[in-house]
Order: structure tokens, then sequence, then C-alpha cells
């Protein structure tokens, strides 16, 4: 099975997305927000978005593209490999906003096709609202000779070059058999795999496995419960790549690895390990404005 770097420059949607304070109350309750900010509809200045709830709007767009430019053989194969947010503005309800999915990239890596896609939202008025770098490797598929390789700035995460400092720290955090369930419907992210055993296992996984957005979700959640209130809101930037599957029933742990200062913000670096200490999220990294 090939991929072909003729897919570079491939599009779909744009799709519209009114967001509703159902939608962002649903995202925080399935990754078990208690925060008043998630929920009080009564708040004058409005409910706090999760930062990562551009995820849920996204989607619609990812699938799309996918059914366009590749067959269900190669879709099949996708992982979520890498994560780069940028957040320009804070999600909040009412907003109604546009996205449009471009694949950026496409290189032969050992594991198999490795394809960016970049995901551009703008609210009403044409203003940016969240990129993403979305990396995914099509597992056991290759990149046509004709290509030739070169990575694309921003698709996967960058280090900082600031020293680290802070000290370090850990969360455990259980999760339930049917967290993938919870966190499909109330994200509005649906993908067999991480929902129905018979289609996981025929897909040559051990079994469902949690999302990895959701995995990132969860970790970002346990940093900002460290940070003064209502720090999602100040979140400019979440990266990651995803290094390994999360079963379910069962427990992950968030290490935070120390900070980076800059003239404006801080960068927080994480990790999340899994129940047999290996890693789920590396290279974690959120930046925080002051």
């Amino acid at each position: 099975m090939t991929l072909s770097a003729s897919l570079v420059g491939g599009t779909a949607g744009p799709y519209v997305h009114d967001i509703d304070a159902r939608w962002l109350m649903a995202y925080a309750a399935a990754l078990e927000e208690t925060a008043p900010e998630y929920f009080d509809t009564t708040r004058p200045e409005g409910l706090v978005a999760h930062p990562l709830f551009s995820v849920c709007y996204e989607w619609p767009a990812a699938v799309e593209l996918r059914a366009k430019l590749t067959s269900e053989e190669i879709a099949a194969r996708s992982v979520h490999a890498t994560h780069d947010l940028v957040i320009h503005r804070p999600v909040k309800a009412g907003d109604r906003l546009e996205t449009t999915a471009t694949v950026s990239h496409i290189e032969p890596r050992s594991p198999g096709a490795y394809q960016v896609t970049r995901f551009e939202t703008v609210d009403r008025r044409g203003q940016p609202v969240t990129t993403t770098e979305y990396g995914s490797i099509y597992r056991g598929v290759s990149v046509d000779p004709a290509f030739a390789p070169g990575r694309p700035q921003g698709s996967e995460p960058t280090e900082n070059e600031s020293s680290e400092s802070g000290e370090g720290w850990s969360a455990s955090v259980p999760l339930s058999a049917g967290l993938a369930h919870v966190y499909t419907e109330c994200a509005r992210i649906w993908n067999p795999i991480h929902t129905d055993r018979a289609v996981a296992i025929d897909a040559g996984l051990p079994d469902i496995i949690l999302h990895g957005t959701a995995t990132l979700a969860l970790a970002v959640s346990r940093v900002l419960r460290r940070e003064p209130a209502e720090a999602a809101r100040r979140v400019r930037r979440i990266a990651c790549r995803f290094t390994g599957m999360v079963r379910l029933p069962s427990t992950i742990t968030v290490r935070a690895l120390g900070e980076t200062r800059g003239r404006a913000s801080r960068g927080i670096a994480f990790e999340v390990l899994t129940e047999n200490g290996r890693p789920a999220v590396s290279k974690g990294f959120i930046e925080i404005g002051d």
C-alpha cells in the first residue's frame, strides 16, 4: 500500500459549527472537570472552554479529508502521532467557527507514512481562533518514491532552548472502563476503534484504546489544576507526541518535567505514562501566557 505525495494540498471543508454551552460543558464533564468556570452558565464572563476543545470541531473535516484522499484499507491503518495546537484566542459559547483542513506534508518513516494535516479555524469575522498541525502515521504504508522528504515548520513539537526550572510532580489519573464511550459522545468524535471491541481487534489492536486527544486533554487538565484559577483562558499552545496506547480500565500517570520562561509566558513540559510505566505521551508542552 502506498500513500501518494500528490495528496499534499488536498483540502476538506470549510465546516461551520455553532459553539454552545452544552457542548463546552459536555467536553469538560467527559474529562471529569469540576471547576465552576467550566459549568456555571450564570457567570458574567461566560464559560471557559477546555484548551483542547478544538479537537471537537476539527473532527468532521478530518473525517472528510481521510475519505476523500485515502482508501478504507489505508485509513484503517492511521494512528495519531503528533499534535501541535496554537490558540489565537479562547473559544467561547456563541462563537460561529469555520474550519478548513489541508494536507501540508507527507514523508516516509520507519513505521509507515507520516502525514501532517493543518486545521485552520476562524470566527465569523475571519479572525484566527485555533491552528492545529495534526500528524498521523499510516502503519505499514509506504510513500511513493518520487517524494523528497522534508519536515515542515511546526509539524512536530519543538524543543524550547531556554533553561528548565521548577519542581517536578506527578499525578495518578484512574480511567474507567467506559471513559472512551463517554468521551466519544461528549466530544462528538466517533471512531469505532475506541468504542467497539470487534472493530478494534480487526484493526490489529489488543482491545479498544482511549483516544489520543482524551489522554492529552486529561494531562492538560492535571497541569492546569496546579495553576491559578481560569488558567485555561491563558493557554497559548499545546504540543506532544503520542508514543503508546492507553487501555481501559487503567491508571495513567501525568508527570511534569520542568518549566521554561519566556518574555510573557511560561512553558511546562510533561509526559504521560501507562500503567506499565511506558510513555503514552512524550514531549508534552503547554505554553501559558502571563
